[in-house]
This record gives C-alpha cells, sequence and structure tokens, in this order.
C-alpha cells in the first residue's frame, strides 16, 4: 500500500489489491493474540516476582533482570526485527518469531535458577523483537485504506485490555498454584496461545511471495497482489550489520541504565552512559546516510524521518507511553506496598481501568476517530489526565482506601487511554510506503518501549523518593500529578499531527 485512493478517483475494480487480502480479519485476529502473548507476558511476570525469588532465590539485582533482560533484548533488536522483515518477509519473520518465543517460555516455566530464567527471558525478548514489528506491516498490507481504521480500531482495545490484565492474570495464576506449578504457571499459558498463532499464522497470513503457481493459483488477483506486498519491500537487500551494532548500542546505552539505575541508586555513571546514546546515535544517522549513498540498503528509511505525521506520531507517544508505564507502575506499587493489598486483589483492582480502556478504544475506532481524526487523540489525553488528577485527589491522604474509591477515576482514565489507542496507529503510519512499514513499525514499538522504559525509571525514582520521605500515599497522589503533566505535555506535541489519519476522503 503505497499511497490511498483520492476522492475523485474511479473505484477501484475488484479483485485489487485496494480491496484487501481476503483473509485479512482472520489474519488480524492471528496477530492480535500474538501481540496479547508478549503484552501479557511483559506485564504478568512483575506480579509473581515475589513468588520466583522465593522459590529460586537470588539477589534483589537478579530479580529485577528477570523483567529487564526481556524488556532491554526487546528494545535493542525492535528496529533490526522490523526491518528483517521488510527484507525476508513478514509472514516468515511473524512465524519464527512466535515458535522462538513459545519455545522460550517453556524453557522459563522449566528454568531451575534465577540465572537460567534470565537467560530464557533474554531469548524470549530476541524473539519478540522479530514478531511484534510484523503486526502493524501486515495489518496495512492486508487492509484496504477505508478499513484500516476499523483494523487499527480493534487493535486498540484488545492490546489495552491485555496489558492491564496482565497483572490481575498473574496474580491469580501464581496464588492459584494449579498442579504445583505456582509463578512458572505466568510462563505456561503463553503455550497454547503460541502453538495457536504459529498454526493459525501458516495458514492464514498473505504469503511472502506470490511466485509459486502452487500457492498462488487459487487465491483472487487481489490476494495475490496483497500477499506479495506483505512481503519484501522495494528496496530489499542484505541487512546492514554495522548500522545492528551501532543502533543496539545507542538503545543499550539508554535503556540500560534506566533499567539499572533505580536499582543502584543512580550512580555517575548511568547517565554518562544516557548521554553517550545521544552522540551514538547520531553516528548512526551518519552511517545509515553512507550506506544509502553506497546503494545498499540502510536499517531504517531515512525517508521515514522527512514524514511529518511519523515524527510528530514518534513525540507524542514516546511521552505517552512515559506517562501510561508510570501509572501502571506506581498504581500498582501503591496498593501492594503502600496498602499492604495482596496482588490479586491489587490486579482485580484494575478493572474499572480495564473497562474503561475497552469502552474508549471501540467508541473512537468505530464512530469517533474517522469523523474527528486528531481531535479525539486530544480528548483522550484530556480525559486520561483528568483521570490521574482524580486519583491524586482520591488517595493523597486518605485513610481505609477501598476498590470502589478508586474506581471512577480509574475508569476515566480508560476510557481517555483507550480513545488514544485505536487510532494512534492509524495516524503514525499514514503516508508510510509498503517498502518503510516494517521500518517504521519497528521504531514505533522500539519508541513504546524506549517511553515506558523512561516513564518507569523516571516517575518509578520520583515516587520512591516522596515515599521515604511523605508516605505511600502522598507519593503516589505526587507521582499522579506528574503524569497528568506528562499527558498535558503529549497534548500540545500531538498539535503537530495531521488533523486526519488520511486526506478527507481517503479511506474510511
Amino acid at each position: 500500500m503505497t499511497s490511498h485512493a483520492s476522492q475523485t478517483a474511479p473505484p477501484a475494480p475488484a479483485g485489487t489489491p485496494s480491496t484487501g487480502y481476503r483473509l485479512r480479519w482472520a489474519g488480524l485476529a492471528v496477530i492480535l493474540a500474538a501481540e496479547v502473548m508478549d503484552l501479557l507476558d511483559t506485564t504478568i511476570v512483575g506480579v509473581a516476582a515475589p513468588a520466583v525469588r522465593q522459590d529460586l532465590g537470588g539477589s534483589d539485582a537478579q530479580i529485577q533482570w528477570i523483567t529487564a533482560s526481556y524488556t532491554l533484548a526487546f528494545a535493542v533488536l525492535l528496529i533490526t526485527g522490523g526491518r528483517l522483515g521488510d527484507l525476508l518477509g513478514r509472514k516468515r519473520l511473524f512465524v519464527l518469531g512466535a515458535a522462538g518465543f513459545t519455545l522460550a517460555s517453556v524453557l522459563c516455566a522449566a528454568a531451575p535458577g534465577a540465572g537460567t530464567l534470565i537467560a530464557a527471558r533474554t531469548v524470549q525478548g530476541l524473539f519478540a523483537a522479530l514478531l511484534i514489528p510484523q503486526g502493524l506491516g501486515l495489518i496495512k498490507a492486508m487492509f484496504p485504506p477505508k478499513e484500516l481504521g476499523a483494523a487499527f480500531g480493534l487493535f486498540g482495545p484488545v492490546l489495552g485490555l491485555s496489558s492491564v490484565l496482565g497483572p490481575t492474570l498473574g496474580g491469580y495464576l501464581t496464588g492459584a498454584d494449579w498442579f504445583g506449578l505456582g509463578w512458572r504457571a505466568v510462563f505456561l499459558i503463553n503455550l497454547p496461545v503460541g502453538l495457536l498463532a504459529v498454526f493459525a499464522a501458516g495458514r492464514i497470513l498473505p504469503a511472502d511471495r506470490a511466485t509459486d503457481d502452487r500457492s498462488a493459483g487459487g487465491r483472487s488477483a487481489g490476494d495475490r497482489a496483497t500477499a506479495t506486498g506483505a512481503g519484501t519491500g522495494a528496496g530489499a537487500g542484505r541487512i546492514d550489520p554495522v548500522g545492528v551494532l551501532v543502533l543496539g548500542l545507542a538503545v543499550l546505552l539508554l535503556v540500560y541504565p534506566l533499567v539499572q539505575g533505580r536499582e543502584l541508586g543512580w550512580p555517575l555513571w548511568t547517565f554518562l552512559s544516557m548521554a553517550a546514546s545521544v552522540p551514538t546515535a547520531w553516528l548512526f544517522t551518519v552511517q545509515q546516510r553512507g550506506v544509502l549513498r553506497r546503494g545498499g540498503t540502510p536499517l531504517i528509511e531515512p525517508s521515514l524521518f522527512g514524514k511529518r505525521a511519523f515524527v510528530s506520531a514518534l513525540a507524542t507517544g514516546l511521552v505517552f507511553f512515559a506517562a501510561l508505564s508510570g501509572l501502571m507502575l506506581v498504581f500498582t506499587l501503591h496498593l501492594q506496598l503502600g496498602l499492604g493489598w495482596t496482588p490479586l486483589h491489587a490486579g482485580l483492582s484494575m478493572i474499572p481501568l480495564s473497562i474503561g480502556v475497552v469502552v474508549g478504544a471501540v467508541l473512537s475506532g468505530a464512530l469517533l476517530a474517522p469523523r474527528y481524526g486528531r481531535r479525539v487523540l486530544h480528548l483522550g489525553m484530556v480525559l486520561a489526565a483528568a483521570g490521574a488528577l482524580g486519583l491524586w485527589a482520591t488517595v493523597d491522604g486518605a485513610a481505609g482506601l477501598g476498590s470502589w474509591q478508586l474506581a471512577p477515576a480509574l475508569a476515566l482514565a480508560g476510557l481517555g487511554l483507550g480513545l488514544i489507542m485505536a487510532p494512534f496507529f492509524d495516524i503514525a503510519l499514514a503516508g508510510v510506503e509498503e517498502s518503510e512499514t516494517g521500518s517504521a513499525s519497528g521504531v514505533l514499538n522500539a519508541q513504546q518501549q524506549l517511553g515506558g522504559s523512561m516513564g518507569v525509571a523516571l516517575l518509578g525514582t520520583a515516587f520512591f523518593g516522596w515515599a521515604r520521605t511523605d508516605g505511600f500515599g502522598h507519593a503516589a497522589g505526587l507521582t499522579y500529578g506528574l503524569v497528568a503533566a506528562l499527558l498535558a505535555a503529549a497534548f500540545v506535541i500531538a498539535f503537530l499531527l495531521p488533523r486526519q489519519a488520511r486526506p478527507d476522503g481517503e479511506g474510511h
């Protein structure tokens, strides 16, 4: 999909790529299943960490790295994974990533010690970096412009619900101790989902190349053309190994101190490392321009950063996901450390947020975003900020706090978050060419990880700092105020986005 049909263009004949891939809705379900598997794995493990430590032992740093090793491996290779999808085929990388992720989940569940679990989590993150970037590219390739908004409208509530329900499921599985598995069940939950994703992807997702008459002969012309588009991009070539190393180093210099800084008390080297990531990133851009001048295939398409919608979405998303991750972290820490609630009680208390996310995403994707575009993002940010401020007013100085007292502010925040999630990726990928989609998807997912890491590090540090002097309730309230401030910043940055995901009349 390299362009959108104009309003005055004659209707496309049946069977062209503009009609979309024949099995596109089933393909979307497969992609969402894989995304759910990743998001559950990202959010579910934190709740199980105390049980892991009790069973396997290990230092504080080792227990932290059970989560951090996954995040770090995921962030470092995300952009490379997206580019590999462009070069080697998105379906091929999707199946490989899902199979590897599922196998690594079994290794995590069978880990005899903390060190083995950390190694298995690292492998999980590496395969997730191959799997996740293919989803956005496949969606954009399978769906015609007029249906992209609806496709991303389903993307939002499913992913939002998964990220919020992860802690609830983690608390339940750990406490239920099915068959004596305890915390190991939080990894084994990936086994049926992963196997189903691998099997269904092989049968449903469009082929990477439609050159084999046996595989393409039974499909319509539209399916064959769309299947070709879902594979390698026009600029396909060999992966750039130097670019992979330099980019990986730039991300590592930034993410590693963000992950470790709070645990170590923010020593000087953490700040020097983060500062060094800036010139390393600049070196990467210089190296990529050189690759392009020599006629090679850059790891990130330089043309992406000339697209207003994409660059503006990166900036908006970085701040937004920092606020979202900070909100989730502080809420669960306050309930468990400050109020002494169990993981399951804390997870169940997030149900109003989950309901709000689903309602907001459905309203946004089906009704509001196609008509009002960017204004829906702005409305969502206002409501989410109001929900964060409502949480501040509820928890600061409150005694005997209960779940029902938190519900109204949580539901309001969830409604705002849902309004944002549904149209965000549609706007971010507007105008991205087919050959750039894998690269763009990798960058967007990496931005999401970096924003989340920054939010956890910065807001987590503020929360613990205030908690030492003012108590958990007051600390949580002040941190919710910082969340609202970040959402206000995202509100301002979002004015740089186009008013619609596409010009009026194109799509929807």
